[in-house]
């Protein structure tokens, strides 16, 4: 299991935290007897006969194995109440549909040594970074949409083919999400029912093809979010014959894709940003959420603080609290 902060906190047995307010009058208890020590101490007039009689005492240490102790109550009052919640843990198996936009926009130069050799290069690395136990399918459109490598664990020929991408005419997003969708569902029909996440980058909007929303409509009818990455900056141009033709990068296009889909909407305007993004991606694809009961965890917590308490106080003080 990946570490990560329990969300959604819920309690099984929800009346057993009532007993917290035993745990809280023990508290004030506390804190009431220390105050009224410390007022009958400074009735007594003489100050100096007070440091004389009186042993030094250990200040601020002497809270600690009470405040550790009151701690350990709390932690194991919630626990007998059984909480459970939202932990990430990580996944044995996934298939993710890596999509990539190869069309003439991505020879633009905003991002160095240009859009396209950037993309490949941050999504070799993507792949590669993918737990061993994954399958990884490649997608490429322009003018057209094509399943380069269907979904396979081997890694490296997926690095390889993307290495070897050519550019071409025309941007079909539609299309290319339709097709990731399909090769998607003949892995699913094999008998492999492992979620799917399908991850598009591209620099534009759809030219050719069917709609984005027809493509969207099946990832949605088949239960696979598609996570956009809109690459580039508006600043993009390409030249052709001698004219320079501004590439702006369309994201209102990827970011509704995602959004309908329920997947993830990501902007990247450098080969960094991006290698960030796909890092991100990574980790959001290798691990799920699952409601976990936390009794044992919450059990664990008040062992040590118990452990606390007494260590302090028998390293201190020479007496358990």
């Amino acid at each position: 299991m990946t570490f990560s902060i329990p969300r959604n906190w819920h309690f099984s047995e929800e009346p057993r935290l009532w007993l917290l307010l035993a745990v809280a009058a023990v508290a004030a208890l506390y804190v009431a007897l220390q105050v009224r020590r410390s007022t009958y101490e400074t009735r007594l007039s003489d100050v100096d006969l007070l440091a004389s009689v009186m042993p030094r005492r250990p200040g601020w240490r002497r809270h600690v194995p009470a405040t550790l102790l009151i701690l350990t109550l709390a932690a194991l009052t919630t626990g007998f109440a059984r909480p459970t919640a939202d932990v990430r843990v990580k996944r044995d198996k996934a298939t993710v549909m890596v999509v990539l936009d190869v069309s003439a926009s991505m020879l633009a130069t905003d991002v160095s040594p240009s859009r396209i050799e950037a993309a490949k290069a941050a999504a070799a690395a993507f792949v590669h970074g993918l737990p061993a136990t994954f399958s990884v399918g490649l997608v490429s459109f322009s003018g057209t949409a094509a399943l380069v490598v269907p979904p396979t664990t081997d890694k490296s020929s997926v690095a390889g083919a993307i290495s070897a991408l050519q550019l071409g005419g025309g941007t079909a997003i539609g299309d290319a999400v339709g097709v990731a969708v399909k090769a998607a569902q003949a892995v699913q029909a094999s008998g492999n029912k492992a979620p799917v996440r399908i991850v598009l980058l591209s620099d534009g909007g759809n030219t050719v093809g069917q709609p984005v929303s027809a493509g969207a409509d099946q990832a949605v009818k088949a239960g696979m979010p598609v996570t956009t990455i809109a690459y580039g900056t508006p600043d993009g141009y390409v030249a052709v014959r001698g004219q320079f033709i501004p590439v702006p990068v369309d994201r209102a296009t990827l970011e509704g894709l995602a959004r309908t889909t329920g997947g993830q909407h990501y902007q990247a305007l450098s080969e960094t940003e991006l290698r960030a993004v796909y890092k991100s991606i990574s980790k959001e694809a290798g691990t799920t959420t699952k409601r976990k009961e936390l009794t044992a965890a919450m059990t664990g917590v008040a062992l040590l603080l118990g452990l606390s308490a007494a260590a302090a106080s028998l390293v201190w003080f020479r007496v358990l609290p």
